[in-house]
């Protein structure tokens, strides 16, 4: 995939975390996931519930998966079975890992979530060291690497990236080994420099194509890693006058012929994809007109019935400058985030 192969040559080409939490930025985890395994530039798969980690293992994955959140000891004793790294962040994490590893008699493996700064998640850096050191000798656990979060500041960013330095500094003074750090987003890796990509870098949104701002989108190199389709299921010509949709929004003002899509808001396509969102068929671009309801968008087709029922539209994807994720969330009001994000696991899914 090209996204994957832009973002490690941005990051002086180190390895790729690929995020795919939140079923793989609504790509569909079992469908996208695989994908991004098989590149060479992804070293590790990362998501934040233990649902994930497992589905991923069920959908073949045998990549390192790494966990960034909590997990019951339930879930532990299958995640550490299937081989997944996990994420500690909290003071009870060396008893409980330790028993764990008893338990199942498998090594632990763990990267420390530390927080330097953004107060979310995390082990406050300040209590990192003693932490890691019960960590590291806990039995049956292995500290493997160590991350954070960046805020998205970059001047605060390369604050956190340099904490996060220190800590495996430190450690390395009491003897205790933190191979690998990591904490660069997409974000910082479009917008920061190579202070804050340490030893990998792990993007999300940027491997599906998606800028994090109009800024990124100068760098280039990225391509939408998926199309929203759907049919045309009804053809109408309305005559001057005549109104689309609730409270008829959009009331014509000579004749027009209309095609209704089988799809909507409950689909992940913005509501507001009327003020100015265009869709993609045939060569052509068609405006959305009306209301995007939850399973229902009407276009206009203008003079000619150029649709047909039955025929495919593209409403977001590579094949127009137009219908780009970035550019349907600016006409729309919308986050980028949202284009991907809200994508409802309904809908069908397949690899081309």
């Amino acid at each position: 995939m090209q996204n994957a192969r832009a973002v490690s040559r941005l990051a002086g080409d180190r390895p790729v975390i690929a995020v795919v939490k939140n079923n793989a930025y609504g790509l569909g985890l079992e469908t996208a996931a695989p994908v991004l395994a098989a590149l060479p530039e992804v070293s590790v798969l990362a998501v934040v519930r233990a649902d994930e980690a497992l589905g991923l293992r069920k959908a073949g994955v045998r990549k390192p998966i790494l966990l960034m959140g909590p997990a019951t000891e339930d879930e532990l004793l299958e995640l550490v079975t299937r081989d997944v790294v996990q994420s500690p962040y909290r003071d009870v994490a060396p008893t409980l890992l330790a028993r764990v590893a008893q338990r199942t008699g498998r090594l632990v493996r763990v990267h420390l979530y530390v927080d330097t700064g953004m107060h979310r998640m995390g082990m406050p850096v300040d209590h990192a060291l003693e932490w890691a050191g019960s960590l590291a000798r806990a039995r049956g656990v292995r500290i493997d690497g160590a991350f954070t979060e960046l805020t998205e500041d970059a001047d605060f960013d390369r604050q956190q990236a340099t904490r996060l330095r220190q800590l495996q500094t430190a450690a390395k003074e009491r003897g205790l080994t933190i191979p690998l750090l990591h904490a660069a987003s997409s974000d910082a890796v479009m917008h920061q420099t190579t202070e804050t990509f340490l030893d990998a870098v792990r993007p999300g949104l940027s491997l599906y194509g998606g800028y994090v701002s109009e800024r990124a989108m100068q760098l280039g190199g990225l391509r939408p890693a998926y199309r929203l389709k759907a049919r045309v299921i009804r053809v109408d010509h309305l005559a001057a006058g005549d109104g689309v949709s609730y409270h008829k929004r959009y009331v014509a003002e000579r004749p027009v012929w209309t095609a209704t899509l089988a799809v909507g808001h409950v689909d992940g396509y913005p509501t507001g994809a009327v003020k100015g969102g265009e869709v993609f068929a045939g060569g052509r671009l068609y405006p959305v007109i009306g209301t995007v309801s939850a399973s229902h968008t009407v276009i206009s087709l203008g003079d000619n019935q150029s649709l047909r029922v039955g025929d495919e539209v593209t409403l977001v994807g590579p094949d127009h400058p137009a219908i780009h994720p970035n550019e349907v969330a600016k006409r729309a009001g919308w986050s980028e985030y949202n284009m991907f994000m809200h994508l409802s696991p309904k809908l069908s899914k397949r690899v081309v």
